[in-house]
Parts: structure tokens; sequence; C-alpha cells
């Protein structure tokens, strides 16, 4: 590899290779980017002595970082992997099922190798994407993935850049697609020397994370993009999910966000195979994925908390926070049929109103809906699942409602088989004040929603990631192994009935009653109706329609009339299907 490194801020830079003896001083251009007539090996390592300091930084491009993000880099050619993923042609989001996993806690070794050895599993699911939870380096060992601070480089632990290729060519022999989590709306507190070389951040204007990145520099943006292309390009990745999307602060003519989905447009034309973008936002802003010649963005599909809120409520009564406006079943009627709660009513959390409509022209597989999500998990106290606080009813419940659901499904890991492990929120800094102000933060923060500190996790203590990786000895044991085989039956039946497909806003219609606690929801010609409730209901059906599923033996459709037992759901589909 050739060596450049941009670096306006500093006045001089010279590039160290301690295989080759004394620093090698680089030239600087008009444009802030030094080079040095210097072409790397594959494996070589390498920093940047900016200035006077005596210690080099790593590349802010580094692929490889074998030591950790405070030592030096390594050159990585990614053209030495033999792929043989030759016949993949790549997978469209639409119609398709994610399936989001953690590459430390989805195996006990914690590898990207070790991952690919229960792909097999995945396959047997039905799943059609992995979704890989940022893999960026970070310092420490265990982290979430939110505090990457080298961008281009796959952390070691997980087996680094080579590993993550053999992860994708197992991923496309066995025909599944790949999605990563990208984060570009901040970097984490340790190893983040971008500062050093140039105005990579606004300081003075920060998210919930720490400073913005500074998206008014060309070479940021060129710095973001050239990083998305990469993954898509270098490790033949099938999509990319975007952090916290409404954390780019971005004033230009054309949002980053644009300029984004344009690339990778390119891209795709190019190597011939679809390439996926999905946005994590807070906006219920629908132009995020609306086409660019209808004065959208053009990315291909965005997160729907609404959905997941208003679907948590319906399971769980839960309504503290957030979950305040969802109370009513009228919340899920109205998330299943137009996408958003929150399309310009007012939101009792924010204490404004909040969102837009959704045009139903929009096809509904651009929205990405789930019952649990990394997030949704893992930013509770205890990290507690579904399955630490549901009953078997309530969980057969919630697959049916996120598999069948009109839009784009997602499940977390171990949430087909009622993983017993929690996911909690956890860390590995090295640096001992920054994990005490972590842990620090952490106990506050619900303390000031009214928990006891001592339920709360420290993320510093290992046993807290520990806790947290997934025990596979029980996925065939009982009761898990009842759940499995539900979630498989139920995107069987996704896959064979065209009606859980049809991506028309204007074939769902939806309704419910408050006091018996049932929810029917009509897809086309099929429909699925649930039972919340803690009794019996009776409600009239087509008398032609059969029972596709149903998630308890007791349930009949006779006469016109659909028996549902309670904590119940059935699926019914018009004969033939």
């Amino acid at each position: 590899m050739t060596t450049s490194v941009w670096a306006p801020r500093a006045d001089r830079v010279a590039l160290r290779v301690p295989a080759r003896g004394s620093d090698v001083g680089m030239r600087r251009g008009d444009d802030g980017w030094w080079h040095a007539p210097l072409t790397l090996d594959h494996g070589e390592e390498y920093g940047f002595v900016l200035g006077d300091s005596p210690s080099a930084r790593p590349d802010p491009r580094s692929r490889w970082q074998p030591r950790g993000v405070h030592e030096l880099s390594a050159a990585f050619d990614p053209s030495r992997h033999p792929w043989q993923d030759t016949g993949w042609r790549g997978r469209q989001l639409a119609g398709g099922v994610v399936y989001e996993l953690h590459v430390g806690t989805f195996t006990k070794e914690g590898t990207l190798d070790a991952a690919a050895r229960r792909l097999g599993h995945l396959v047997d699911l039905g799943v059609d994407f992995v979704e890989l939870l940022p893999v960026n380096a970070f310092n420490g060992v265990h982290n979430w993935g939110y505090d990457g601070v080298l961008w281009y480089a796959v952390h070691e632990p997980y087996g680094g850049p080579s590993a993550y290729q053999r992860f994708v060519d197992a991923c496309h022999r066995a025909g599944l697609g790949v999605i990563q989590d990208v984060v570009y709306n901040h970097l984490g507190p340790s190893g983040n020397y971008l500062p050093e070389f140039g105005p990579y951040l606004r300081d003075a204007e920060a998210t919930a994370w720490g400073s913005s990145v500074d998206l008014d520099e060309a070479e940021v943006r060129r710095y973001l993009v050239e990083n998305a292309l990469m993954w898509l390009r270098d490790f033949r990745v099938d999509g990319l999910r975007l952090d916290a999307v409404h954390a780019l602060h971005d004033r230009s003519a054309t949002h980053i966000l644009q300029e984004l989905a344009e690339s990778v447009d390119a891209l795709s034309a190019h190597v011939g195979r679809p390439l996926t973008l999905i946005a994590e936002s807070d906006l219920n802003d629908a132009r995020l994925v609306t086409a660019r010649e209808a004065g959208g963005f053009g990315l291909t599909a965005q997160w729907s908390d609404d959905y997941h809120h208003a679907l948590h409520v319906a399971l769980t009564g839960e309504t503290t926070g957030y979950y305040a406006d969802f109370a009513p079943l009228s919340a899920l009627v109205k998330a299943s049929t137009q996408g958003f709660f929150h399309d310009g009513t007012f939101s009792s959390f924010r204490g404004r109103p909040h969102g837009e409509p959704i045009d139903p022209r929009l096809p509904t597989w651009r929205l990405v809906t789930f019952a649990q999500d990394h997030d949704q998990i893992g930013n509770r106290a205890a990290g507690d699942r579904l399955s630490q606080s549901l009953d078997p009813g309530g969980l057969a419940i919630a697959a049916v409602l996120t598999v069948l659901a009109p839009f784009t499904p997602m499940l977390f890991m171990g949430e087909e088989w009622a993983a017993s492990t929690p996911w909690q929120y956890f860390t590995s800094h090295p640096e001992k004040e920054l994990g005490e102000a972590t842990a620090r933060g952490r106990k506050a923060e619900f303390a000031r929603m009214g928990w006891d500190e001592s339920a709360v996790p420290d993320p510093q203590d290992p046993a807290t990631f520990e806790r947290s990786i997934l025990r596979w000895e029980e996925r065939d044991a009982a009761p898990h192994a009842r759940l499995l085989a539900l979630y498989r039956e139920l995107i069987a039946l996704r896959r064979r009935v065209a009606d859980f497909t049809d991506p028309d806003f204007r074939s769902l219609s939806a309704d419910a009653d408050e006091e018996r606690r049932w929810f029917r929801l009509r897809r086309a010609s099929s429909e699925i109706v649930v039972n919340f409730g803690p009794a019996e209901v009776v409600l009239p059906i087509d008398v032609s329609a059969r029972i596709a599923l149903a998630t308890d033996g007791m349930t009949t459709a006779t006469g016109g009339l659909l028996r549902l037992p309670a904590r119940s759901a059935a699926v019914l589909v018009p004969p033939g299907d």
C-alpha cells in the first residue's frame, strides 16, 4: 500500500516504519495531504509522527490494528483473500428478514470465526441477512462497539480484517447477506487521535455521545463516504446500518446521507449487486427513504422505533418514559398500518409535536421493525429481554407480530429461542478513571428514573459482559425449542404466503378492542388475530378462512367464528394458501 495521510494541522509529518529503520519525512501537498515515497508490504507496521512528538500515531484510515488503537497500524492488502463466494449475486432487502448479532457475545469465543460456525442455525431459522453490531476498532476488549475510534479497522480481538473477510465469505456461501452497523456521528473516548491530524470534530457542537463530526469539511465527508464504500467494496458487505443519523449535523446543500446514497448506488451499479443503506433515525421523517427524484435522500430503509414501542407496551403493559404515548392498543393499530405513530402528533416524552406522515405509496418494507434489539434491551437498567418478563403466550405473540409485520422484520440474537441470558451494557475501558466515570454515569442515569443503584450492573465488571453471552446449549431444550420451532414456522409462512411480503400500505387495515385486549391486522386477503388479554375471545371471520398457524392448540375456526384462547395469536389465510 502507498502511504499518504490528511493532516492539515501538522507542520511536519514523518512516516515511521520500525522494520525499515529511521523515520521518513513526508511531503505536504496544497490540499493538506502528506505523501511518502514508500510502498508498504502486507503486515508491515507503521505510524505517523506529527510535528515534534516523539511517538507515532496510528493511521486514521488503518485497516489493521494488531496491537490496539494506541499502537502502530499494520498494512493490510484486502486482495490477498481467496474469495469463494463467486456465485453470490447479492440480496435485496425487500421481502427479507434481518438477524442482528454482537460478535463478542454471540458465541463463548467471541470471534468472527466462531460466529461463522453458527451460520447453519441462521440458515435453518430462515433469515436472509446477518446484521453485525459495530466491529471497528475500539480501546479495550469488550464493548458494544459504539466507542469505535478507527472506522476503517476491524477490532483485533474479533479476529481482525482477515477474519472479517472469512466471515462475509462464509455468509455468502450460506446464502446470507451481511449488513454492517457503522457509527458516523461520533467517536469513542479513548484512542481518538483524529483531531491531532485535522478538523474532524466540532468541539463546540456535541451529540449525546461526544463532539459532533465536522461535516462542513470536505475531507471529513470524504473520509466517511470512502469508509462506507470500503465495507461494501473491499469486504463485499451487502449493506450498512447507519447509527443515529439524527445526530449527523450537516448544513451543506447536499446532505451527507444523500451524498452517501448516491455513492453507494454508483458502486452497486458497478459491482452488479444490490447494496443497502438502513438509517437508524429518531426523526420519523420518511424523506430519508424517499427517492431522490421526489426530493428525498434515497436511502433504502429506516428503523421505526414506534412499532417497537407500541408492541412492547401491548405485550408488557409498561408505560413509563417514552412508552407513555403508546398505552392504548390503538397505538399498535396506527403503527401497524401507517408505519409511524408520531406523524405530527404530540409526543409527551419530547414535549412537542413529532414526526411526519408516511406517503402510503412508499413500500412498507422500507421500514425495519422489531420487538427487541440491542438498544431496547441493553439500555434497560438490567438489560432484561422479553423472555425475562413474558409468559410463553406473550413470547409467541411477539414472534407473530415481529415476523409477520408489514415491514422488514429484524430479530435480535437469541430472541428466537427466548434466551435466558440478559444483554447488558458492558465496557472494558483500560483507563481506570474512564471506567469509573462510565460506571458512575450509568448508575446515576437510572437513579434519576427511580431505580435502585445497586440493581444496575457495573458495565466495567467482567461479569456483566459474561452474563450477556448466549448459552447455545439451551437452544434445543424445553421450553426454548418450542419457541424456536415457532419462529422457523413463521418465517417459512412469511415466505410462502404472498400477502405477508406485500409492500402496499393501502392493503393494510387493523382494529382493536381496548377492553377485551384483542387486535386484528389484515394484510390483503390474510389476517393476524391476537388476544393480548387474560380470557378467551370469539371473533367473526370470513367463513372460508383457514388457520395457517395458531400459537395455542385450542384455537378453532368454525362457522365463521374464531375462538382464540388467552395470550395467543392465529394467522388466517384464504383457502389454497
